[in-house]
This record gives structure tokens, C-alpha cells and sequence, in this order.
């Protein structure tokens, strides 16, 4: 806020004038005066004071005034919060003053030194622009005869009592008590404290009203006195509170002795230290350890309730005696039920359940308990959280979750020593004592995410003392500083990408991967768990009523998601439940209540607006060079569509586009090579190839591209380009291809065989290795589909291509001038054009 307050400290304080005082205060004031608007201060007659000054209206007064050398009224505001006062929102006194000099100081903030001279009357404000103008009366002064003795001494005792004042508050004020004994001038030196002192404005404001000096001296005297009386309380109330103090410190040092002799006669009845040594009785510890845990009571006994170390103690031992030690919850080992509640909970994750199955199935013959270290990577969205809580449920054991997104300090991990203020335990002690177990199923999310090493510790090496199954039976928290079991834990860590993961770490852990859904599992899970979910969220009739058909979730899924997970999916039915809500909402009650209603994909557009994505469609086989393949994303598999285009060019040119990665751009070159190598086998005059040009393209180049899994689908595609044949219709295919041909396996075949399902394909060319990828997908994924198994890239040209033509073939020629050498064993017939026809006759 804006604000005019207090004189500023050090600058002040007031004119020693040497001559007529009265010609000071009858300086003639006209009727009409700049207003110059204070706040939280006042200004008395004949006082030198500086004014901090920041409106703008004010700063255009004080430039004005100090411009004309004019005089100017400074009236003080009764609410210091009003940014425009009007004639009410100031004091009826105000004071005439002339502006001395003007200040700039740091921050944007404006010093005037201000020497005021009468007092002067408020009347109406007469303008606001440029400049605010105020009409005024003056109101002269009474001043004390020269030569009173009466007021002399008045002064005098005001001078005694503002000293006093000064010396009984709590910091010094050495510069204002030598200012005031040395101003020469009874009336100036009235008018001074009546400025600087801390009065409230009411007070200051009685005072400037008053027009005969010695009233106003005696008043000021009234105040001073009062103001001295308190200052004297508030020291007599200190000092009591310090003799308190010191009769605690004896009542301490006799509690002492009191303790002493209760423990000469063994009178020690330390309540907290016996509730302790009751709960640890209850509690599975060792010899060894109890009899640390009785001396570290011991010295609790020793310390006395006062002194702040007793609750440092109490604090660390209570921590102690609510850890679960050796509290274990019974295992529910029934393989059925295990596999029933996980089914139920998660739709997939096959290799997961059957790890936590196969752990299951250990106990039933192990000796040994101990429990794995799990690592779940994938996506974002695919159930990694939440599978944890579904385990902890199918084997019957508490569930804790620990987030280590962030975690930048070590003491997060490993507790804080007790020597610091404040000190506590880690977060995995903690969450033991809020599971109340010593073994739960513990999630340690997002553990990617945790900082590398800094000035805090590094976080990441001291996970590996907590998941290396070797070091873990004896965990170490610096709090404790003792050791804990934590080998019947059974961790769960999740995690994005083992990219972040230091490989010490990684190999302490039994990493599963969990790959995102297809789309055919989305739909169950959406049709399982996230619309039932939904739908309670609504009243048990509107939850009812609404029915999606599986047309209208596969919608959803394909046009208006693009995730590996149903995160996005889940909002999208979210939306879809809000948008019906809104309907019925607006309806009358007849059609808000028609029974029923299924949701079908005209609907899904109705109600959630054009889709945001879309599926690329097998496109046929009108063009030559033009080849479907099969790629992996992390959203699930998608087709894509290679195309190659042959051009007249002097020399022998492969141009490469779509932005394609280095791996992909040397699947084309070798491709092109195979195709070059193999050219009569194909029918391809080998002179095409120094006088034709190869462009190959990849659509949306917008999106990366890489991986060597498009090598015989650019073989393919080039050799299509060459030779003018027509590719098979409805035939994909995808595989890494060798110098010499050979057709290499490659991953992601059941996300590659359900995208080429989704867009229309009825026949699929694999290599041969991947014949058991194929064999660990379900029938039902698999109906419809012709696999082609593959060993090297001319299997693969004679199932593609076809021997025919498209409509738009093009033929490539070579002119004579174009012929090789004389030399050459190749045909050379010299003055005639030589056309290489690329189909096989």
C-alpha cells in the first residue's frame, strides 16, 4: 500500500531557528493551499520533518510545490487505508509547510524534507487536477511571554519525562535524547516531541488544537507522564517474569534431589518408562536386544520430564516399541482363490499372476519364507499400483505404498541420526509401523523417479541395502540404530523405464515386464471394471439405465485414446456418464425416465465430439511400391505403409524420408542392396540402377520412426518399384532382414497381428522364429488370419508379388547413349533404345 507514515529515522528532526519565532509561526498562510495528505504521522509548528511520499497524486503536489517554492497544507488522514481522502477522512488542523528538498531513494520511494510553519483550519477541497487544492483558515498561535519563568520550567520537566520515557524502553535512544536537550527553543522544543513521540493521532490530534502554547506543553506533560507510568509496568512485569524464571530453575534443582532420594529408596514410579518396558514384553526380541532396550529405559529414568532430552528418549524408544518385531500375518495359500481374486481385480497380466502363483506354490513345500523382490515395468496406466493392493489381497497380507517420485535425500530412506533436532525414523520403518507386520506387501512406486546422488546422500544406493535379499535381514536405520528384519517384506517396485535404474539396483530385482493392453483387453476391462466403477459413482437407477454397446467402447478406444494404459479411457467414460447426466438434467421427467438407454457409436460422437484419433485402414493394391507393414508403439501395434518411387536420375540415388532413425535407414540401404545383388533373378536390367533413382517414404513424418523390423516390407517394396508388379492384396508383413537375405524374428507379434486384424488384413508374412510368438496367442485373436513363415527375402518377394501390372505401371527405358561400353558381355546395341521391362515376361 501506498503510504505517507512516520518521519524517516536519522533524517529528521527539526530547524534550529535563530531568529523571531513569531515570525516563523505567523508566516501568512493563503486561503487556498495545495493539500499534501499524510498518514500514520503529524506535523506541529515550526517542526523540520521528512515525509516518505509514494501516491502519485501526492508526489505531482510536492513537484508542484517545490517547483513554486509555495507553501502547501499537510493534513493528516483519520484512516490511513482511504488511496483518495475526501474533506471527513482528515483532521480539522492541518499545518502550512514549504517543501525543502526532494529525496529519490532506492525501491521507487520519495523523501520531501518538509519545514512547517502555522497551523491552519480545513475547509472544502476545491480541486483534484492537476493538483489537489484545499481552501484554509489560519489559526494563529498563542506564544508564552519571552521571559516566563512558568513555561520555562514547564518545558523543562516535559524534557526530564521525554528522556525518561526514551531510557525505560527496550532499545536506546541516544540521538533523540541528545536532540532534545540540545533544541534552544521552549516552543520549538514543545512542538518537537509532540511530533516524534509515539502518541495515537487522536492524542496528536488534541494536541495541535490547542492554540495557547502552555495548555499544550502541559497536556503534552499529561501524556508523557501516563506514557512513563507504563513503560514502568511493562519493566516491573519483565521482571517478575524473569524472577519466575529463576524460581523454575530452583524448583528444578529440588526436583533433582527429590529424584535422588526416590531412587536411594527405590521409590521410582516413572510412568512413561513403564508402559514401555509393558509393550516391549509383548514384543519378539531377542535376549540381546532387550537388554539394550532396558538400559537405553534406564537412562530415560535418569532424565528429568523438564529437560528437553527426556522427550528425544521418549520419542525413540515409544518408536521402538510400535515396530512390529517378528509380528507376521498368516498366508492364505490357496492357489484357487489366489488366482480367482487376482483374475478378478486385473484383466491380463498373465506372466505377474503366475509369478505371484508360482511363490504361492513355493510355500507350500519351501522352509525358507522368504519372500521375492518384484520389479513391474511399463507404461503409465496399465495397473502396476494397483496390482500390488490385488496381491496383498490374494495371499492375505497388509498393503503399504511408499511413493519414491522426487526423493532427493538419503535420511528419507534411511531415517535421520537422533543427534538432529527434530530426527525420526525413515519412510520404510515408518510404513512397517503403519502396516503394524513385518510382512506386508510393500510398493515402492514409481522407483525410476528417485534423484541421483547430491549433497542430501544418494537415495538410490541406499535402496540397495533394502532390496538385496542378502543384506535386508539386518536393515540398518540410522534413527533406530539398530538392525531390522525386513527379508519377510515381499517389495514391489514399479517403474516407467529401466533406463534410470542403476544396474547394481536392477540386479537385485526380479524384473517383469507389463505391457500395455490391446484393444480387445481394454474392452474387457472397460466392460469388467471401469464402467461398473463409473456407474457408482451415480445413483443405483442412473447407473442402471446406461448400456454400451462393444461397438461403442471399441470407439472410444480407437478415435478418442491413444495410451498403452486405460487412464484416458477411464476419463473418456467418465465424460461420457457427465454428458448423459447434463442431458437428463434439461429433459422433462417422461424422457429422463425412458428406461435403458444403449449407448451406440453414433452416440460416442454425439456426446464426446469428433474423435481426437484415428486408424490407418489397409489401402489396396492399386500402386506398385506401396507395401503394408507392422510396427510396435508404446500404445499398442500399428500398420504402416511403405512406399517407393523410381525417377530417371544420372547416377544411382536412394532418398530415404519419413523421418526414419539411423536403424531403420540402414534396413532401406540393405534392402536395396539384397534387391541390387539379386536383380536378375527379379528380371531387372542391372543398368537400372545407375540411370533411375529410389525414393523411399514412410508416412507421417511427423512421427519417429525406427527399428529394423520394416526390412522386408522396404524389400519388398523396392523390388515392387523395380519390377512395376502389383503386391499381393491384403497381405502385412514385418521382419529384420540380413546382407544375405535371411529373414531375422523381431517382437511385439501380438500388438502387429491385432492392429493388422483392426485394419482389414487377411494375410500375414513373419519370419520363421517367430512361429512361437504366435503359438502364445489366444485362438480367438488369431480367426481370420493366413500366416506366412519366412526364412529368407525371396519367400517373401514370391508370396508379395504378384505377375501383373497396375493400371499406372511405368516403364523403365535406357537410351542407347546410356548403353555400357563396347566391352561390356552385357547387351549393347549401338543407335537403338534399349528398354528394360521390368515385368517378367
Amino acid at each position: 500500500m501506498n503510504q505517507e507514515d512516520k518521519p524517516q529515522p536519522g533524517v529528521s528532526l527539526i530547524a534550529d531557528f535563530d531568529g523571531d519565532i513569531a515570525e516563523l509561526l505567523s508566516t501568512e498562510i493563503p486561503q487556498s493551499l495545495p493539500l499534501l495528505p499524510v498518514r500514520n504521522m503529524m506535523l506541529f509548528p515550526g517542526v523540520l520533518s521528512s515525509v516518505m511520499v509514494s501516491r502519485e497524486s501526492s508526489l505531482a503536489v510536492v513537484k508542484r510545490a517545490a517547483k513554486d517554492n509555495s507553501l502547501l497544507a499537510v493534513a493528516t488522514q483519520k484512516d490511513a487505508s482511504v488511496e483518495q481522502p475526501s474533506e471527513g477522512d482528515l483532521y480539522p488542523i492541518a499545518v502550512a509547510a514549504r517543501v525543502m528538498r526532494v529525496l529519490e531513494l532506492p525501491g521507487g520511494i520519495t523523501s520531501v524534507i518538509l519545514q512547517s510553519f502555522g497551523r491552519c483550519k480545513v475547509g472544502k477541497i476545491t480541486r483534484r487536477n492537476p493538483v489537489a487544492r484545499i481552501s484554509v483558515s489560519s489559526l494563529p498561535d498563542v506564544l508564552p511571554p519571552t521571559d516566563s519563568k512558568e513555561y520555562s520550567a514547564l518545558v523543562d520537566e516535559c524534557r526530564d519525562a521525554a528522556i525518561r520515557f526514551l531510557k525505560l524502553g527496550e532499545t536506546q535512544h541516544e540521538e533523540a535524547v541528545f536532540a532534545i536537550r540540545n533544541i534552544k527553543h521552549d516552543v520549538f522544543t514543545i512542538n518537537f516531541l509532540c511530533t516524534n513521540l509515539p502518541f495515537t493521532l487522536e492524542e496528536k490530534a488534541n494536541l495541535l488544537a490547542i492554540d495557547d502554547n502552555v495548555e499544550r506543553a502541559y497536556a503534552l506533560l499529561t501524556l508523557l507522564n501516563r506514557a512513563c507510568q507504563f513503560a514502568t509496568l511493562k519493566r516491573d512485569i519483565q521482571n517478575q517474569t524473569r524472577e519466575e524464571l529463576d524460581q523454575q530453575q530452583k524448583e528444578y534443582f529440588l526436583q533433582q534431589q527429590i529424584k535422588s532420594i526416590q531412587n536411594e529408596l527405590g521409590e521410582n514410579q516413572n510412568k512413561d518408562a513403564q508402559e514401555l518396558r509393558e509393550k516391549l514384553a509383548k514384543k519378539n526380541l531377542s535376549e540381546k536386544m532387550r537388554a539394550l532396550l532396558d538400559k537405553e529405559i534406564d537412562k530415560l529414568n535418569r532424565i528429568s520430564p523438564q529437560n528437553p532430552d527426556y522427550n528425544v528418549q521418549l520419542n525413540y524408544l515409544e518408536t521402538i516399541a510400535t515396530l512390529p518385531w517378528g509380528e507376521l500375518t498368516k498366508d492364505k495359500l490357496n492357489i484357487k482363490t489366489a488366482r480367482r481374486v487376482l483374475d478378478q481385480n486385473h484383466f491380463g497380466m498373465e506372466r505377474v499372476k503366475e509369478r505371484i502363483l508360482e511363490y504361492l506354490a513355493s510355500l507350500l513345500y519351501r522352509n525358507d519364507r522368504r519372500a521375492p523382490i518384484l520389479c513391474l515395468y511399463g507404461p503409465p496406466g496399465v495397473g502396476k499400483t494397483s496390482l500390488g493392493r490385488s496381491i496383498a489381497e490374494a495371499i492375505g497380507r497388509k498393503y503399504v505404498r511408499m511413493s519414491l517420485g522426487g526423493i532427493h535425500d538419503e535420511a528419507e530412506i534411511r531415517g535421520h541420526r537422533r543427534t538432529y533436532i527434530g530426527a525420526m525414523p525413515g519412510r520404510i520403518v515408518k510404513s512397517l509401523i503403519k502396516a503394524g507386520t513385518d510382512n506386508p506387501v510393500f510398493v515402492l512406486d514409481e522407483i525410476d523417479k528417485v534423484t541421483d546422488s547430491n549433497i542430501n546422500g544418494d537415495p538410490q544406493s541406499a535402496l540397495l541395502e533394502v532390496l538385496d535379499p542378502e543384506q535386508n535381514s539386518a536393515f540398518h536405520d540410522n534413527f533406530l540404530d539398530l538392525d531390522y528384519n525386513l527379508s519377510n517384506v515381499f517389495f514391489i517396485a514399479t517403474a516407467n523405464s529401466l533406463q534410470s535404474i542403476p544396474a547394481p539396483l536392477l540386479d537385485r530385482m526380479e524384473v517383469i515386464e507389463v505391457e500395455g493392453y490391446l484393444t480387445e483387453e481394454k474392452k474387457e476391462i472397460a466392460r469388467r471394471h471401469l464402467i461398473p466403477r463409473e456407474a457408482g459413482n451415480y445413483s443405483e437407477e442412473f447407473g442402471r439405465s446406461l448400456k454400451f454397446s462393444p461397438e461403442s467402447i471399441e470407439l472410444i478406444i480407437e478415435k478418442y485414446t491413444r495410451e498403452s494404459g486405460v487412464r484416458q479411457l477411464e476419463k473418456q467414460i467418465g465424460k461420457m456418464f457427465r454428458k448423459i447426466a447434463l442431458e437428463r438434467s434439461t429433459q422433462s421427467e417422461e424422457e429422463a425416465a425412458q428406461g435403458v438407454q444403449k449407448l451406440k457409436p453414433a452416440d460416442i460422437g454425439r456426446l464426446l465430439g469428433k474423435p481426437i484419433y484415428c486408424r490407418d485402414k489397409y489401402q489396396g493394391n492399386d500402386y506398385a511400391g506401396v507395401v503394408t507393414g507392422l510396427a510396435w508403439t508404446a500404445v499398442g501395434g500399428e500398420i504402416l505403409f511403405i512406399e517407393t518411387s523410381v525417377s530417371r536420375s544420372k547416377a544411382a540415388k536412394l532418398t530415404l524420408t519419413g523421418n526414419l532413425g539411423d536403424v531403420m535407414k540402414e534396413s532401406a540401404v540393405l534392402a536395396l542392396e539384397y534387391i541390387r545383388a539379386h536383380a536378375a533373378g527379379l528380371g531387372i536390367d542391372y543398368r537400372v540402377f545407375d540411370h533411375w533413382g529410389l525414393h523411399v517414404h514412410v508416412p507421417e513424418g511427423a512421427t519417429p520412426k525406427d527399428g529394423p523390423s520394416a526390412g522386408i516390407t522396404i524389400a519388398t517394396s523396392i523390388a515392387s518399384a523395380l519390377t512395376q508388379r502389383k503386391v499381393k492384396a491384403g497381405i502385412a508383413m514385418t521382419g529384420e532382414i540380413t546382407l544375405r537375405g535371411r529373414v531375422l524374428p523381431v517382437g511385439g507379434i501380438k500388438e502387429k497381428i491385432l492392429a493388422a486384424k483392426r485394419a482389414g488384413i487377411t494375410e500375414i508374412i513373419i519370419s520363421e522364429d517367430n512361429r512361437k510368438d504366435i503359438d502364445d496367442i489366444a485362438e480367438q485373436y488369431l480367426k481370420g488370419l493366413t500366416f506366412h513363415f519366412v526364412k529368407d527375402v525371396d519367400e517373401v518377394l514370391g508370396i508379395a508379388l504378384l505377375d501383373e501390372q497396375p493400371a499406372n505401371a511405368i516403364e523403365l527405358t535406357i537410351e542407347d547413349n546410356e548403353a555400357p561400353a563396347a566391352g561390356n558381355a552385357q547387351d549393347n546395341h549401338s543407335g537403338k533404345a534399349v528398354a528394360a521391362r521390368l515385368l517378367k515376361p
